[in-house]
């Protein structure tokens, strides 16, 4: 029997919003996006009531991803991984599982076994790229993302992957290059602007950091985070009106989202910006 879809998912759930101060003393910028929907080539599956095969159990998995179940899509590969441990598929779409629900340790077993198994396996290493990002590792980041560019150069979001955490080891020149070949690979990609325009911040860049904000609000017009940072920026620039007007879209955004945390943050940031101003 043989398997009835395999799951290519490239990176992964949506972005991280972990805090970063740039270089204004009172006000936070969001931190770097990742693309926000995997991506998956599949083809047409029946359902198995009862599954006894390695394959049978592999396709569960797959339909309790395509269900957002994903503990069961981890039990249902792990069974089939127990009567079959050469399937690189399995691995790599059990990592995947753990990647969404943040057990990224585990991920990255489950890439090393599929990558061991199928040493092409560019996703493998573009998924282990993320999960080791998020561990902080990112000189081991940035090499599974230059693997996974070498294996499929014209995939935009690998630059991206590997930007972000040469731009998170203080390596901005070098991230800003990535974003640019990302640019050019994927022109309308709006987290590609933003992702540049943080690492134009943090290089003192403000102009260009808020053209590349206007870029991505241009191909993402609901980009809370962006309106945001180019308030801020657009503070620093002595451009008030526009960075609290920037502020408040920002705050509106953010609560349409069911985001109200980082609505509060936004309103908050006009404060201290507006107490700043005053001293």
């Amino acid at each position: 029997m043989t398997k009835l879809k395999n799951l290519s998912i490239t990176l992964l759930i949506s972005s991280c919003f972990s805090l970063t101060n740039i270089t204004l003393n009172v006000a936070e910028s969001f931190s770097q996006e990742t693309p926000e929907t995997p991506q998956e080539n599949v083809s047409e599956e029946s359902k198995e009531t009862s599954p006894v095969t390695a394959v049978d159990w592999y396709n569960q998995g797959v339909d309790e991803i395509d269900a957002g179940n994903y503990q069961e899509a981890i039990d249902a590969f792990s069974e089939s991984i127990k009567l079959d441990q050469t399937d690189a598929d399995a691995y790599y779409n059990r990592g995947y599982s753990y990647l969404v629900l943040e057990e990224f340790q585990q991920a990255i077993d489950d890439y090393n076994n599929a990558i061991e198994l199928k040493s092409d396996y560019t996703y493998a290493y573009g998924n282990r790229c993320y999960a080791y990002y998020q561990l902080k590792n990112y000189e081991q980041a940035i090499k599974d993302c230059s693997q996974a560019i070498e294996l499929e150069p014209n995939y935009a979001d690998f630059y991206i992957y590997r930007g972000n955490a040469k731009d998170d080891l203080a390596n901005h020149q070098a991230a800003i290059l990535d974003y640019n070949q990302a640019i050019s690979l994927s022109p309308n990609n709006a987290k590609a602007y933003y992702n540049r325009a943080l690492a134009y911040n943090r290089s003192g860049k403000s102009l260009q950091a808020v053209e590349d904000y206007d870029k991505a609000i241009q191909f993402n017009a609901n980009f809370a985070d962006a309106y945001h940072n180019r308030g801020v920026t657009r503070f620093k620039l002595e451009e008030r009106e526009k960075a609290i007007a920037d502020l408040e879209k920002a705050a509106e955004l953010f609560n349409a989202q069911g985001n109200t945390n980082n609505a509060e943050k936004s309103l908050n940031t006009i404060k201290q910006l507006e107490e700043e101003q005053t001293e």
